[in-house]
């Protein structure tokens, strides 16, 4: 059997195995305490929509945007009055816009907000082969501004990989800040130093350390239907990955289902074109641009993808900057302390100066 052979198979195999395995020490019931836990009031994820629009990115790739307009937005206005503000949020790796929910329902009809599916994933295309990189999300970004906020203020708001795409911008066009875009938020992210097969765990979570996975990576994008099929069959593994790693604190099984159903979304063949990116990211040199304006840096302090210490060190390269660390919460701190990192934005927004901040 070739090499190429025998990597598919011990990772195939692997997968399954720990998934019986996993079963065997209370995977199983893990899973269910997850899922049984208090719910509350189940929120409607998926549920918040606003027609789409369709962005060509500068590579032909078709971007999915949805756009909310705030409410009465001429009231008090004369025809001369400045475009209203505008929040561009931009989620994470293997994640999709719906991972917004709670910060779209809080400004839905108040604040013009705008959200996007990254390349090759949610229901933006695919990207062509060699384009699923860090820089090119940045391009992405400044094409979905040119084509939905092309005048008036713009906040920046990016979770992970997100906060990776603002930061990728910023280097990229410098002069853009303090000018068209009057504010950002970095949420869970970094601008170098990362540990690739952190971000990896939770969508392949049998898979073991990061050298195994950092050799074999480009080999199983090859044949990733065999790998999204091993996915599949370790589900109650993953979702257990998914309690563990995205979150700090025991948040309502719907949060973790949620989470998980996104990352199971996203073909493996995605996750492998994205991720000898993280590993080569080193941009804090970058970062300093964003001094020019407000920036909010949010961070849990139990994230264990991006850790606490990536979000001080870029407090640190940043002049004037805020830091929120959400005591014990984890990397997905979006949904985990909707209300802090709602109530911190707000401040944003408010340190801007801009004429429909709230």
């Amino acid at each position: 059997m070739s090499m190429r052979g025998r990597v598919i198979g011990a990772v195939t195999v692997g997968a399954v195995g720990l998934a019986a395995a996993g079963a065997g020490v209370g995977v199983n019931r893990q899973r269910r305490r997850i899922v049984g836990r208090a719910p509350g009031d189940v929120p409607a994820f998926g549920s918040l929509r606003s027609d789409p629009v369709t962005v060509v990115a500068d590579d032909g790739t078709p971007l999915h945007v949805e756009v909310d307009e705030p409410d009465q937005p001429t009231r008090g206005r004369s025809r001369k009055a400045k475009p209203p503000l505008t929040v561009i949020f931009a989620h994470g790796y293997a994640l999709e816009l719906d991972c917004w929910h709670f910060q779209r329902e809080h400004y839905r009809g108040q604040v013009r907000t705008v959200f996007y599916d990254q390349r090759s994933h949610g229901r933006s295309g695919r990207s062509p082969v060699g384009n699923a990189t860090i820089d090119q999300l940045g391009r992405d970004l400044l094409s979905v501004m040119d084509a939905v906020a092309p005048e008036g203020p713009v906040v920046l708001v990016g979770h992970s990989m997100g906060g990776m795409t603002v930061v990728a911008l910023a280097e990229q066009h410098p002069e853009l800040f303090g000018d068209r875009v009057v504010g950002t938020a970095l949420i869970s992210t970094t601008a170098g130093g990362l540990e690739p097969s952190r971000i990896l765990f939770p969508m392949v979570p049998a898979w073991g350390s990061a050298g195994p996975v950092g050799r074999a990576i480009s080999t199983l994008a090859r044949t990733h239907k065999i790998v999204d099929g091993a996915r599949r069959a370790g589900k109650d593994v993953a979702l257990v990955a998914t309690a563990q790693l995205a979150f700090g604190d025991e948040v309502p099984g719907s949060y973790v289902e949620f989470v998980n159903r996104m990352l199971s979304a996203t073909p493996f063949e995605v996750v492998a074109e994205f991720f000898p990116g993280f590993s080569s990211l080193d941009k804090f040199d970058s970062v300093e641009v964003l001094a020019k304006v407000p920036t909010a840096v949010i961070c849990g302090t139990d994230d264990k993808l991006t850790s606490i210490g990536h979000s001080r060190k870029l407090h640190s390269r940043i002049d004037g900057s805020t830091l929120l660390e959400c005591h014990g919460a984890g990397h997905m701190v979006i949904l985990e302390r909707q209300s802090e990192v709602n109530g911190e934005l707000d401040r944003l927004l408010a340190a801007t100066g801009a004429e429909d901040a709230r």
